[in-house]
């Protein structure tokens, strides 16, 4: 096992957990199932959108000058076979997407017109409220670049041009192993004993940040039972909340010596949640993964691990490009510590006092986390902000 035996920079520490991974190899997906994963090449348009000209409103297709004629009906979805071309003086009733039929030279809404005896009347502009084929796009087009995050919206583009399945990045494989006896999983706390908050906060946050979280398992204070939960482990990251520092029930240390795994980050100069560790775990190829990104047992130390450390490793893997950097003008004074990094939570441009390394006041209502250098930040200064779930 190698070791930097003194606390890395913040900066450096969070550059380098990025720089530890490479993206997972690139799967397909159905478009049900590929949400939330990462294009791995760009989505390029496998149909002209619209694919054919279009009626924009519910009206009449019509040909030429009016008055004209009314010749039948189209709903969306007619092929227009029974319709034949529209000469002029021709017009028929059609619904709002569908088929324009050939001929037509304009839609005439259905409040502007009017029928008598089978003829229609009414003002009409050349070529208005017609969607003319590829006016979203051509075939070919690149509609979105690799990397694209899979929401609901992309899923429905890729519909639209012709998908069926995505091919993405996979999503990096996560279990969460919390230790430490001093931990409840229900009710208040009682006799010494306090809830553990970190399994519940880390998973829809892992899930968020595209990871598919297997599992969340209790091990305590046991050594060889985390050591059988590493070594029985098929994820890509496994995550530890507790047993970082240097105490009789410590175990990750004495885990990653045992397991000589290559320590890439062991101890960050950041407040709260400095004892916390990066390794690559035996047996992988260099930047492939298994990693283990070991998080303090204070709650919200273990979100400032989980910025520092769990945040730019899990993007990395999961082909997600770092978000732009955002800085915001503080409305007060942040204290700095004389050598550490401080992350503060914050609400818009004021930063919240529930602060300390055991607090989750002040994270849940935040909206961001501020990073406060070396020696602090007045009012009006620029502060770089991390985004956190919401």
């Amino acid at each position: 096992m190698t070791a930097d035996h003194h606390d890395l920079p913040w900066p450096d520490a969070r550059a380098r957990a990025r720089a530890a991974g490479r993206p997972l190899p690139a799967v397909s997906r159905t478009l049900h199932h590929a949400r939330d994963h990462v294009l791995a090449r760009p989505l390029t348009a496998l149909t002209d959108l619209p694919p054919f000209d279009t009626s924009a409103m519910d009206g009449w297709a019509v040909a030429g000058p009016g008055p004209w004629r009314v010749r039948g009906r189209l709903l969306a979805g007619d092929d227009g076979t029974g319709i034949g071309p529209l000469r002029d003086g021709d017009a028929v009733q059609i619904a709002t997407g569908a088929r324009l039929p050939h001929g037509a030279t304009g839609v005439l809404r259905s409040e502007r017109s009017k029928v008598d005896d089978r003829m229609l009347f009414g003002d009409v502009q050349q070529g208005g409220d017609i969607r003319p084929q590829g006016q979203e796009c051509r075939t070919g087009d690149e509609l979105l670049p690799a990397g694209t995050v899979v929401t609901p919206g992309v899923a429905g583009l890729a519909a639209a041009a012709g998908y069926d399945e995505l091919v993405v990045v996979d999503r990096p494989r996560v279990e969460v192993l919390v230790l430490g006896d001093e931990l409840l999983d229900s009710g208040p706390p009682r006799d010494g004993r306090v809830r553990d908050a970190l399994g519940p906060l880390l998973t829809p946050w892992l899930r968020m940040l595209g990871a598919d979280v297997r599992r969340v398992r209790r091990i305590g204070d046991d050594l060889p039972a985390l050591r059988r939960a590493v070594d029985g482990s098929q994820a890509d990251v496994l995550i530890t909340t507790g047993g970082t520092a240097g105490g009789p029930v410590d175990h990750v240390h004495p885990l990653l010596r045992d397991l000589r795994a290559e320590l890439l980050v062991d101890g960050v100069a950041v407040r709260p949640g400095h004892p916390m560790v990066l390794a690559h775990l035996p047996g992988d190829r260099p930047g492939s993964g298994r990693f283990l990104v070991a998080l303090p047992g204070n709650p919200l130390a273990a979100v400032t691990g989980m910025l520092t450390l769990a945040v730019p490793l899990l993007r990395r893997l999961s082909g997600r490009p770092e978000p732009r950097p955002r800085r915001v003008r503080l409305a007060a004074a942040v204290t700095g510590h004389p050598r550490d990094t401080r992350i503060v939570p914050l609400v818009g441009d004021a930063p919240l006092h529930f602060s300390g390394p055991a607090m989750l006041r002040g994270f849940a209502v935040a909206d961001a986390m501020a990073v406060v250098p070396p020696g602090g930040l007045g009012a009006g200064d620029r502060a770089e902000v991390l985004q956190v779930p919401r």
